[in-house]
């Protein structure tokens, strides 16, 4: 009788353990290094950290109590609030404007016109450092296409480039543009720039490090309305001087 009850209880202490183990394998465990929820359609101010790869946005707009009252569309007078630095109602631009936040409510030209100029520090660096991987997140193929040409043959001829942007004095916005769902919005840049290039024996060929030029870019950026995403990329360039 006492073997029998030892045997018993032996198989149900083997059965707990095995049930205990494959529960804990489903379940698993919390160590208190656990990543948070990933959320796809958070930006990324609100994620921990920088990732690796990620897009800087240029902002879409609106805040969320906003957003909520533009369900329907903007209304005019908030149209003409928004536009009031940038274009009347009744220009060209400012009817080009219009039509572009009625088709995305949550736009802002103010806080696009933000990000374009982070954008375009960010650009004016890594071309200059030949930076790719960051100019594939923030440039349309084509751009990107004639950034990459132009850095492989400076690499080729063994040269290095260097660029320090002093600031940007002006950016504003010259045209807009919807092409179906796509916008398209163009901006005037006045900036200050040091730029030199060296070759492989470090002997200037073009530039002057110790002077300061005034650069005029004309660049398009583009986004799909229709698209969660509220990333805008470089399409066109263009240099005024």
């Amino acid at each position: 009788m006492s073997e029998a009850f030892d045997i018993y209880t032996l198989l149900f202490l083997v059965l707990a353990v095995v049930i205990f183990i494959r529960l804990r394998s489903v379940l698993g465990r919390r160590t208190g290094n656990e990543r948070p929820p990933y959320d796809p359609y958070s930006s990324p101010e609100t994620k921990q950290g920088t990732p690796e790869g990620t897009v800087v946005a240029l902002p879409r707009g609106r805040n969320a109590e906003a957003q909520v009252g533009e369900a329907a569309g903007p209304s005019a007078e908030d149209i003409q609030e928004r536009l009031e630095r940038f274009a009347k109602t009744d220009s060209p631009l400012g009817k080009s404007l219009t039509t572009l936040i009625k088709a995305d409510p949550t736009f802002d030209p103010t806080e696009f016109l933000d990000g374009a100029k982070m954008a375009y520090e960010m650009i004016v660096a890594a071309f200059a450092e030949g930076d790719e991987k960051t100019l594939q997140q923030l440039l349309g193929e084509d751009v990107l296409d004639g950034f990459s040409r132009a850095i492989a043959e400076r690499e080729q001829r063994g040269e290095t480039h260097h660029s320090t942007l002093v600031g940007i004095d002006k950016a504003d916005i010259i045209e807009a543009e919807m092409k179906n769902k796509q916008a398209f919005i163009t901006v005037k840049f006045v900036s200050e720039l040091i730029s030199v290039t060296r070759d492989s024996a470090g002997e200037i060929v073009d530039g002057d490090p110790k002077k300061v030029r005034e650069v005029t870019d004309i660049w398009t950026f583009s986004r799909d309305t229709a698209s969660r995403n509220p990333n805008w990329k470089l399409v066109a360039t263009e240099a005024a001087n």
